[in-house]
């Protein structure tokens, strides 16, 4: 999607770091993929087993974002934004449809490495949320990964898809639903899963409101109207990080017993649930009789 020129944003609500690691040294292929399973579903990098070694980091506030055109042309930029857009519309909406108030989640572009309440992490990792600070890592080299590796059709929405998603697991630490869930567990209806499904139908809530919620400070939307390949382009990133397309991609099989996150078909519907109207109870998988 488009932002429309006329917006807001504060640079300094995303925090940039840039790290360097030491020691963590893995090859391509199979392996990479398994270890990024294994990290995006303990929301914790495991590249570190292969190396030691330490890291060092330095944080500034993004630069050079302050208008709609950086936002549509730069990835970085664009996850600011889409902060600020996703703030203004859980200002609202979490409080009129839950009663609890809506805290501002952290949010961190980070490159190289970074250190996390829930550990160290980098690029191998995946953009992720960690409920201890209640923060949002993204590494926007990610978004170029989802695309060329895992097959995703690319393109603003698939991106801002993604951060929706990751603050839609903010929604539900608020909320208590994080808390309340069992997530050691896997398979298609295990409430992993159903965490994972219910932060992409709190997307696409978002997602569908979009291009109406205002800019607080300038009473403009954030955003232009989808576009049916604005759509597409979402529900591609959600079918490319399906569990049976990354094992299939990965091993040649798929097995539904150790998912963590759902399949291509669940997070691409889960997504459009809370898209075609859908609000915060009708998007609570843990509660959901069938996935």
């Amino acid at each position: 999607m488009t932002f429309q020129e006329g917006g807001s944003f504060d640079s300094g609500r995303v925090r940039k770091r840039t790290g360097k690691a030491g020691g963590v040294a893995i090859g391509g292929g199979i392996g990479v993929v398994a270890i990024f399973l294994l990290s995006q579903a303990l929301g914790v990098d495991l590249t570190g087993l292969f190396g030691g070694g330490s890291s060092t980091e330095t944080e500034t506030g993004l630069v050079d974002c302050s208008t709609a055109e950086q936002a549509n042309s730069d990835s970085e930029c664009r996850y600011g934004w889409t902060v600020a857009s996703l703030d203004a519309f859980w200002a609202d909406a979490l409080p009129a449809q839950t009663g609890v108030a809506y805290t501002l989640p952290g949010a961190v572009a980070f490159s190289g490495s970074t250190t996390t309440a829930c550990g160290s992490a980098s690029s191998a990792t995946g953009p992720f949320y960690c409920p201890p600070d209640q923060t949002v890592y993204v590494d926007v080299d990610f978004f170029t990964v989802l695309r060329d590796q895992y097959g995703s059709s690319g393109g603003p929405l698939a991106e801002e898809y993604v951060v929706a998603h990751e603050v839609g697991h903010h929604i539900e630490q608020l909320t208590g639903v994080m808390s309340s869930a069992d997530r050691s567990g896997t398979g298609p209806a295990s409430d992993s899963v159903r965490i994972e499904l219910m932060a992409d139908c709190l997307a696409g809530m978002w997602a569908g409101n979009a291009a109406v919620v205002p800019d607080p400070d300038t009473g403009k939307p954030f955003l232009e109207p989808i576009s049916d390949t604005d759509l597409a382009d979402a529900l591609s990133a959600a079918q490319a990080v399906g569990d049976d397309r990354i094992q299939q991609a990965s091993t040649g099989e798929v097995n539904p017993e150790a998912w963590t996150h759902g399949s291509a078909e669940q997070r691409q519907r889960w997504f459009m649930i809370g898209y075609q109207g859908g609000n915060f109870e009708q998007c609570n998988a843990l509660t959901a009789a069938t996935l």
